[in-house]
């Protein structure tokens, strides 16, 4: 069987997605996985940011059309070029770029259906910029461009600890109408199923309340009418599920070493304090999709770019994820 291979899109122009993907281009792991890695991105751009940072690799251009991926290996950069038409390298992040980002995630989703692929890598993407409110974000994008709208679950994975935000890129305002008994229970069996499948664990799940201290002092309170009926649907699905639970103090030590995964209510309530223990060690994962969108966990960086100090962490851990998937 050969083995699929992992697509990447270079995302935004201006970040320091380039950079970092030098960095782990240069680790011994890249060079020994069998999966080959394919670029999406401007060759032209490639080949001014790796002078520019002092790395050298040898570029290997592929056709859409008539490349065998079974022959490639990592000892190249296997890029499918873009083109790039602007001259200079913005300085700063501009609606310009967008025709290249969209053509490249085009191209990436008809190299995926081509060959199969498990994994797609995205680099960092503005998302006012390129999405212009059409979309929340990028997880949200990529599902409806897939057809699978309201299918996508979002996943910070860490092998320690992982959270998932009930609801994505949306402005507070706009959350309480997307919480629903339906909804946690979709997202919660889909996040246990991935585990049970590719990392060969049943998980533990914390579960949060979305109101302070999970009370409300009107009639109608969120955790008794959505969040409590969900778990008992779930324990009844016989998935290890516990809560609902403050997030002010779900997070400490001593109670976050009793689970796996923290689902929350809203992106912010679970992605800080995850940020603020992990750092840049977890990878974003959109999961119920025809194959695992990732993407590492840090945005384009622009005060960055052009430094060569960035870690690279994320999405060395990314690709490490994305060779043990089958």
């Amino acid at each position: 069987m050969r083995n699929k291979p992992i697509i990447i899109i270079g995302g935004e122009p201006y970040s320091v997605f380039f950079e970092l993907f030098f960095k782990t281009l240069s680790k011994k792991l890249v060079k020994k996985i069998s999966n080959p890695i394919i670029l999406i991105a401007s060759k032209k751009l490639l080949i001014k940011q790796m002078k520019s940072l002092k790395f050298k690799f040898v570029i290997k251009e592929l056709d859409l059309k008539s490349f065998d991926y079974s022959k490639l290996n990592n000892k190249k950069i296997n890029i499918i070029n873009v083109d790039f038409k602007h001259r200079k390298v913005f300085d700063k992040i501009s609606t310009k770029s967008n025709n290249y980002i969209k053509k490249s995630c085009d191209i990436a989703l008809k190299l995926a259906e081509k060959t199969s692929a498990k994994v797609l890598i995205n680099g960092p993407v503005s998302k006012k910029s390129f999405l212009n409110n059409k979309y929340p974000g990028m997880t949200e994008f990529f599902a409806s461009k897939l057809q699978v709208k309201g299918d996508e679950v979002m996943l910070i994975y860490n092998k320690n600890i992982s959270v998932s935000p009930l609801t994505t890129h949306f402005p507070l305002k706009k959350i309480f109408k997307k919480i629903t008994t339906k909804k946690i229970v979709s997202n919660i069996k889909t996040i246990s199923n991935f585990y049970k499948k590719y990392i060969k664990r049943n998980v533990k799940f914390a579960i949060t309340g979305l109101n302070p201290h999970c009370e409300s002092f009107e009639k109608y309170s969120e955790e008794d009418k959505i969040i409590a009926p969900a778990i008992k649907i779930l324990k009844k699905a016989n998935i290890n599920i516990s809560g609902p639970f403050p997030s002010d103090t779900i997070f400490l030590k001593n109670n976050l070493k009793n689970y796996d995964v923290v689902v929350g209510m809203y992106h912010d309530q679970v992605l800080a304090p995850m940020k603020t223990i992990c750092g840049f060690d977890a990878i974003n994962i959109t999961l119920g999709l025809p194959f695992f969108r990732i993407t590492p966990d840090h945005g384009p960086n622009t005060s960055m770019v052009g430094k060569n100090k960035s870690n690279p962490k994320s999405l060395i851990r990314t690709i490490e994820f994305a060779k043990r998937i089958k």
